[in-house]
């Protein structure tokens, strides 16, 4: 399992923020993902969608579905596809723990961000999450608004 570093040598191209609200993040990995010429320049001019996209280990190979890579600016007749669906690359071994874990009840594979790393390669971080019952995302605004509260009340006694 590749372990993510967060480094300012990453430039984040799309972050998925409905996913944390949506899910609990169990665990998170790096992946790689297979993009054609057309495909990587769009990225570069930001137009990526994550949201309602997912990923699936079919046949043994891992597959990002439903991900909108809108078509290049430049592009001619040889631009891509939008929403076709994506290989990831992952280790065999990956690919069978995760495998394992998705068929547990409840798991799935949810993008989390997109983004460049520091040798200008695409990666995607995916995340092995549990959905979230409505009671825990009322918990989680709970704790969201009263961290934000703690925070006022600090910057007011500063100053």
């Amino acid at each position: 399992m590749t372990k993510q570093k967060t480094d300012s040598s990453h430039k984040v191209l799309s972050t998925n923020r409905k996913a944390f609200y949506d899910y609990m993040i169990e665990e998170k990995v790096e992946a790689g993902i297979v993009l054609v010429g057309t495909e990587v320049k769009a990225l570069r001019e930001g137009r990526l969608n994550l949201k309602e996209s997912y990923a699936a280990i079919i046949n043994g190979k891992a597959i990002l579905h439903n991900c909108h890579i809108g078509t290049y600016s430049h592009g001619n007749l040889m631009n891509h596809e939008p929403l076709r669906p994506r290989t990831l690359l992952l280790h065999k071994k990956e690919i069978e723990r995760l495998t394992e874990k998705v068929q547990q009840k409840g798991l799935t594979l949810v993008p989390l961000r997109l983004y460049f790393n520091d040798k200008g390669r695409v990666k995607l971080e995916i995340a092995l999450a549990r959905g979230k019952k409505t009671y825990d995302r009322r918990e989680t605004i709970k704790k969201r608004e009263a961290g934000r509260e703690i925070d006022r009340a600090m910057k007011e006694s500063r100053s």
